[in-house]
């Protein structure tokens, strides 16, 4: 059997894998702040016939050799975590990070994930809570006669009471980040949980050392780019044809080797 069959055929399996994060990618091109994919591939094996080096004759060497591999095999999603643009909305829940960090959120068995989405609202209770209901820690409680809500870059929170003339500070916002945010695992809701690739968590204040400031009243967009997902799609698109082209030739050179005793 030709050895370019099973070749094609890894190619044309890998790009599925392609066209499958690129189509993940399009689908959340509105999801606050979600951070696109990529894929890594690798070729895989390859059967040596001749050695690099080896010798010839007496005198002479095989000065490249010959090699055949047997095709792709995809290795990684990489997600990229630049930063996405901001959407002004004037709500004094929505909040992005203006750097690196992400905001802490507690998940219903008590474990901590990780997200960049700060569009954020009111339990009934008058708790700061995701979209979903999950409690943003370290925990803020807003009371329910307050009649403004301020969020300063540092991550203070403070808001303007009934006969107070000062702000009173409810809390303050505590960012996350990892040596390795590529490597954090995705959990769908826009939430992340730690890996053995990630590394551990280290939990700092907006605006010091490697953590972004906090800006209130915009959310982080998908940083996903229209045009250049749409020319991703393209190429894998071509890249799966030519593979399928590939195995049609294949079957062809088959078909007139079998043909040869007619």
């Amino acid at each position: 059997m030709m050895r370019a069959l099973w070749s094609a055929s890894t190619g044309m399996k890998g790009q599925e894998t392609n066209i499958a994060v690129v189509s993940n990618n399009l689908s959340n091109v509105t999801t606050t702040g979600f951070k696109k994919s990529r894929v890594d591939f690798q070729d895989l094996m390859y059967q040596t016939i001749a050695e690099p080096g080896a010798p010839i004759s007496t005198d002479n060497t095989y000065p490249v050799g010959i090699q055949l591999g047997h095709g792709v095999r995809p290795v990684a999603t990489q997600r990229m975590f630049s930063q996405g643009e901001f959407q002004q909305t004037e709500q004094p829940l929505d909040v992005v990070i203006e750097g690196e960090g992400f905001f802490q959120v507690q998940l219903p068995n008590g474990d901590t994930a990780y997200t960049r989405d700060g569009a954020w609202k009111l339990s009934e209770n008058g708790t700061v809570v995701t979209s979903d209901g999950y409690t943003v820690l370290p925990g803020f409680t807003i009371p329910q006669d307050a009649l403004g809500l301020n969020i300063t870059s540092s991550g203070i929170i403070a808001a303007k009471l009934p006969n107070q003339v000062d702000l009173e500070v409810l809390g303050q916002i505590e960012l996350a980040d990892f040596i390795n945010p590529a490597g954090l695992k995705a959990i769908g809701r826009n939430l992340n949980i730690p890996s053995g690739s990630s590394g551990d968590p280290v939990v700092g204040l907006p605006g010091t050392q490697e953590f972004g400031e906090i800006a209130q009243g915009f959310v982080e967009m998908s940083n996903v780019k229209v045009v250049e997902e749409m020319v991703n799609m393209i190429v894998a698109q071509r890249a799966y044809e030519a593979n399928s082209k590939t195995i049609q030739t294949s079957d062809t050179m088959l078909q007139i080797a079998n043909n040869l005793r007619r």
